[in-house]
């Protein structure tokens, strides 16, 4: 059998996340046959004995890869597990064909699209900053929203981590005391939508994530989880592989951005 880099192993058995197996086996509580295990080394998961802080975990060299889509709903953090005791993403999808892992994050208070995976590949390929994927958002704020306001998101607003590249922002609903949202960014910085309007003086309200590249929500119940089709695997795969790092410039948003619908 062919030999495979062992955090690989480790992340297409959805043990670890490629980045966890990495970190587990620089801390040097990951062995091969009972030796210490490196970065990179490569074993045969068929024959090879892997074990984690001295517990043998299963391989196999053939595994299914399976990718879901789930909605998210408030209240669960974005983890397999918590050592505060806080509702984790895996009770969601505990009856699973395998286990999965996250591909990104949608913080406690926020909801809807996330995507598991326990192809390391895939979700390294979504990830990856240099992809840039899209992921559009559905925002209710409390505040009236200035047109000064949907410009500066459009265009970026500075954060302590830099400014923000461009984005796609719409108004699509407004009454007395709530303002709905659509924003779609190109980027994947922790709390992004929040701070972005907590820099231009928006309260957000509630936090919705509908769209992530040409996958959409659509009617998934809150809670519930499906899997991807081979289809929509390709079409994201194929998202990830032509996004373009964004230039520090207005993009070609479509009329609907910076404007009222």
């Amino acid at each position: 059998m062919e030999q495979i880099r062992i955090q690989k192993v480790l992340s297409d058995n959805g043990i670890l996340s490629r980045r966890k197996a990495e970190e587990a086996i620089s801390a040097g509580r990951v062995t091969v046959n009972g030796r210490p295990a490196s970065l990179g080394q490569k074993i045969d998961p068929g024959k090879d004995l892997i074990a984690i802080d001295g517990k043998k975990v299963a391989t196999s060299g053939k595994v299914r890869k399976v990718y879901l889509a789930l909605y998210k709903p408030r209240g669960f953090v974005t983890t397999l597990s918590d050592e505060m005791g806080r509702k984790c993403v895996a009770e969601l999808v505990k009856n699973a064909p395998a286990k999965v892992y996250p591909i990104g994050r949608l913080d406690k208070n926020s909801e809807g699209l996330l995507l598991l995976t326990n192809d390391g590949d895939f979700a390294n390929l979504i990830m990856h900053p240099s992809h840039h994927v899209a992921k559009t958002y559905r925002v209710t704020v409390r505040e009236k929203v200035s047109e000064d306001a949907l410009v500066a998101l459009s265009v970026g607003v500075q954060l302590e981590d830099g400014k923000t590249a461009p984005a796609q922002v719409s108004v699509l609903e407004e009454e007395p005391g709530r303002t709905v949202l659509q924003i779609t960014i190109y980027e994947g910085r922790n709390r992004q939508i929040r701070r972005m309007c907590e820099a231009v003086n928006l309260t957000v309200a509630r936090l919705k994530r509908t769209a992530i590249g040409p996958l959409r929500l659509g009617m998934l119940g809150q809670g519930r989880w499906r899997e991807l089709t081979a289809q929509e695997v390709g079409a994201i795969r194929s998202a990830a592989l032509q996004a373009e790092k964004p230039r520090r410039e207005k993009p070609q948003p479509g009329p609907a951005a910076g404007r009222r619908q």
